[in-house]
């Protein structure tokens, strides 16, 4: 299977993303930042949602009519709309687009961040609202006839799309979390389990463990890794960039918060037992910053975090979202000095062991 690679438009400043000038979107950025994902051969862009940020929906309608083959994976927060109005969101821009999308199901982040939408239920159940959500979604992109659901969180009468998704059965759904109810959620209904990086013998185990909780409900899923690359000519090069990133963070955020989520918790305990993990994972933004989302970075030269990235691979994780810290420099770093030789690599892993069956 050929490794995919995922980069991140986003819908927030955060030097990968939207551009704000006095509120407003520099919409050149959005195409030229989107068209730099595409010249360089990424197969994705993420778009991510932040409750006061850019409608992501919107943004990539607008990136995808500015480029030509790039696809979108968005991020979309169940709850915010009813299922009925997002079914048909996602399947005209789907039908749109023909095909370059795929939906990123993101049930819970803090509980202050949901109550400014005006979503105050506790997490647990805002993951069995996700999955009642994707029921109704799935019924409406493939149902013949109209649908009547009576459920805990959702009632519809006759709901029905006079369009169909352009992929079919319907777009692949992401999912990312580590609590019992994430977990539970994505087994169920979901086709990748997005995960931080995290050490190789924990990575491991953790795709068993998915893969068995997936198998229970008679369903395969596939799994995406994000990791932040910090490269250079030389090693020592690499990890002097990283230290100075370290402490450039370390002084504008001073102490590091609490963890918000499960997911943060597990980055910071590997972070609690050491910086380094397997040469190349580095936990030092993890740990300075509390680990708010993606903070896993692996340190080197070119060949070495592509060799690094192909142990993963090689574990089944067969998607990357691969994103730097000084963008658009590093977005053509990643697609110059990594994309080529990762996707070579992994070619040549599949070859290997095809020839070895």
């Amino acid at each position: 299977m050929p490794a995919r690679i995922i980069g991140m438009i986003g819908t927030q400043q955060e030097g990968v993303a939207v551009h704000l000038i006095q509120g407003k979107i520099s919409r050149e950025w959005v195409r030229d930042f989107t068209r730099l994902h595409e010249q360089w051969n990424y197969d994705s862009v993420l778009v991510g949602y932040y409750a006061s940020a850019a409608e992501g929906f919107a943004i990539a309608l607008y990136a995808a009519d500015h480029t030509e083959r790039i696809q979108f994976l968005i991020a979309h927060r169940p709850g915010s709309v009813a299922p009925a109005l997002a079914a048909r969101q996602v399947v005209t821009f789907d039908q749109l687009t023909q095909g370059r999308m795929s939906l990123h199901i993101i049930a819970g982040t803090s509980d202050k961040d949901q109550a400014s939408e005006g979503d105050f239920l506790p997490k647990d159940d805002r993951y069995r609202r996700a999955g009642e959500y994707l029921d109704v979604m799935r019924w409406i992109w493939t149902s013949d006839g109209p649908l009547n659901h009576h459920g805990e969180f959702y009632r519809v009468e006759g709901a029905f799309s006079d369009i169909k998704p352009y992929q079919q059965p319907y777009p692949s759904l992401f999912f990312g979390g580590s609590s019992g109810g994430a977990l539970e959620m994505g087994a169920k209904h979901c086709d990748v389990f997005a995960i931080f990086g995290e050490p190789l013998a924990e990575t491991r185990e953790r795709v068993r463990d998915f893969r068995s909780r997936a198998a229970a409900f008679g369903r395969r899923v596939g799994f995406n890794m994000s990791l932040r690359p910090i490269i250079a000519d030389t090693e020592g090069a690499a990890w002097d960039k990283a230290n100075k990133l370290l402490a450039d963070v370390e002084g504008k955020t001073g102490a590091a918060p609490q963890p918000t989520n499960a997911s943060a918790e597990r980055l910071l305990g590997y972070a609690a037992r050491g910086d380094v993990h397997d040469e190349r994972l580095w936990m030092g933004i993890a740990r300075a910053t509390g680990a708010p989302g993606n903070t896993s970075c692996l340190v080197g030269t070119p060949e070495q975090v592509s060799a690094a990235v192909l142990e993963y691979y090689r574990l089944g994780i067969h998607s990357f979202l691969l994103r730097g810290f000084e963008n658009p420099s590093d977005t053509v770093a990643i697609g110059r000095e990594l994309i080529p030789r990762i996707k070579a690599g992994a070619l040549e892993i599949d070859r290997l062991a095809e020839a070895a069956e």
